[in-house]
């Protein structure tokens, strides 16, 4: 829900977000995708037309770049059992797929640049060179490390 509320999510009690998120899971859009090792869950990215992530237009280096309406992935949780395996780019490639399934003229990310010096160590944002691994191109950087990245999308 951090995408969604920005750095108010940290002031409301656990609850409150947990229902939102419930909430949002029983509507007709998804907050995201899962990915799974057998029946398992072990990852899980936030996918969602920009748009429904206002704090994004309020983030200071993540403003909108131009009026295209893209669909970002902002967000990534990889258990730490599994991390290093590709479940990160596992779920690039199917945000992806959604994404233009749902129409989506570009998927857009906010990852860090680990190679940029004094990097941020809060990595669920995403790795920037995973996603170029991906496809994904920098469009705009506001902050040293903090690169926005756009891949176009041929909708489904």
């Amino acid at each position: 829900m951090y995408w969604r509320l920005g750095p108010g999510y940290g002031d409301r009690p656990r609850e409150e977000n947990k229902r939102d998120l419930r909430r949002l899971a029983a509507s007709e859009r998804s907050p995201g995708l899962l990915a799974f090792d057998g029946g398992a869950a072990v990852g899980w990215c936030e996918l969602a037309p920009r748009a429904d992530l206002t704090w994004l237009a309020r983030a200071r280096f993540l403003q909108p770049v131009d009026g295209m309406p893209v669909w970002s992935v902002p967000c990534f949780f990889v258990r730490r059992t599994h991390r290093g395996r590709g479940v990160m780019g596992a779920l690039i490639d199917a945000a992806v797929l959604a994404a233009a399934g749902s129409g989506a003229a570009a998927l857009e990310a906010y990852p860090v640049d680990t190679t940029a010096p004094g990097h941020t160590g809060n990595l669920f944002p995403g790795i920037a060179s995973v996603f170029a691994e991906h496809g994904f191109e920098i469009v705009a950087r506001r902050k040293p490390d903090r690169p926005i990245m756009r891949r176009r999308l041929a909708p489904a």
